[in-house]
């Protein structure tokens, strides 16, 4: 999907990554399964139903009347045979259809449910790869095809992902769940990297794909960290745990670091991937869009509020279970795929320039010219 230069196949594969999950969710995962598969197949679906719509409008304006028509990308850039008033239509079918999967409010029901109801592995894969078709396919089709509609109907779309970010952060809030406040996290999360896209500069773009990768990253730590815990425990509720420090102690130490890469940090991805994406936002001197970019902001605050809500609870305070107290810590291939997964979140927040600067490379001056950015 990612490498594809041709819609069709692109297309293909969006569906080949996304069919298995109602298997994985609904014969291997645990709780409400069947419920779960269905709501994110209903949806998936429903949002692959409007992308297909989508990809098959471009590929019939593909081309000026008389020449073959095209599914390849650079070929339908090169034409610009689209014309605004069917980019205006085209738009929304393939930003919705790509937005779905990213989690855009308020399509966004089918994520919560099937994260809670998700293999640990399925979940992992689920938020650190296949959410990223959802932001990818926006940019990549949505807005490059058609950067004229991108411009003109962003408002719309900065208005639903603006409500994904502040809506997933305060759900995630009231959660006792640990699978459910990760997953509505994530809604907040993905729906920031759709809010940089639509932003059409290259600041807040360049914050948009880094925070893809930090999400990716520490998403998969949260989501082994509670798979590891529930073997233990056998619950995920916050409310039957306390004082994991001192039984789970590394264990403890690694989702105290998710937290704070996940509320911002210094030094973690999620300050840089997010202090680019602000800084990006902030330079539309517009009313609306700087409106938009506090409302996004203040999740900042509520993130911090639900991070340090489930350490206080998960972590410190009296044991609640007496059973747990015979729980052993992580064994040593547990240490060592945590262990890779914050060096890599690490990495980001201590070199952010190294990836900044790889990104930008990526965008050819052709992007620049396309979406007329800055």
């Amino acid at each position: 999907f990612f490498i594809s230069l041709d819609l069709f196949t692109m297309f293909m594969f969006y569906e080949v990554a996304l069919i298995p999950m109602y298997l994985l969710i609904g014969v291997w995962g645990s709780g409400n399964k069947n419920y779960s598969a269905m709501k994110l197949t209903l949806m998936l679906m429903g949002g692959s139903a409007f992308l297909m719509l989508g990809l098959i409008g471009i590929y019939y304006h593909s081309a000026p009347e008389g020449q073959p028509l095209t599914w390849n990308i650079l070929e339908i850039v090169e034409n610009e045979s689209i014309s605004l008033g069917w980019q205006k239509f085209l738009f929304p079918m393939t930003f919705v259809g790509f937005g779905v999967l990213g989690a855009m409010f308020p399509f966004h029901t089918w994520s919560p449910d099937g994260h809670a109801s998700a293999p640990t592995a399925v979940s992992m894969l689920h938020a650190g790869v296949l959410m990223k078709l959802g932001g990818y396919g926006c940019f990549r089709v949505a807005i490059y095809l058609m950067p004229q509609a991108a411009h003109e109907l962003a408002w719309i779309f900065i208005i639903l992902t603006g409500i994904s970010v502040v809506y997933g952060a305060f759900s995630a809030c009231v959660q006792n769940d640990l699978k459910y406040i990760n997953a509505y996290s994530s809604v907040s999360h993905c729906g920031l990297v759709l809010f940089a896209i639509l932003m059409l500069n290259t600041t807040a773009m360049t914050g948009a794909i880094m925070q893809m990768l930090s999400h990716g990253l520490m998403t998969a730590l949260f989501f082994a960290l509670i798979g590891m815990i529930y073997g233990r425990t056998h619950t995920r509720d916050i409310r039957e745990m306390g004082g994991m420090m001192q039984i789970l102690p590394y264990l403890s130490v690694c989702y105290v670091i998710a937290g704070m890469a996940s509320l911002g940090l210094p030094g973690l991805s999620g300050f840089v991937a997010e202090m680019t994406i602000f800084v990006g936002s902030f330079q539309h001197t517009d009313l609306f869009h700087r409106v938009f970019v506090i409302v996004a902001c203040s999740s900042i605050v509520t993130t911090a509020v639900y991070i340090l809500r489930v350490v206080g609870k998960l972590l410190y305070g009296p044991v609640y279970d007496q059973h747990h107290l015979s729980l052993t810590d992580a064994k040593w291939w547990e240490r060592l795929s945590t262990a890779t997964l914050i060096v890599s979140v690490a990495c980001i927040g201590f070199f952010p320039n190294f990836f900044a600067d790889l990104i930008k490379f990526t965008f050819s001056p052709e992007i620049f010219t396309v979406l007329g950015l800055h």
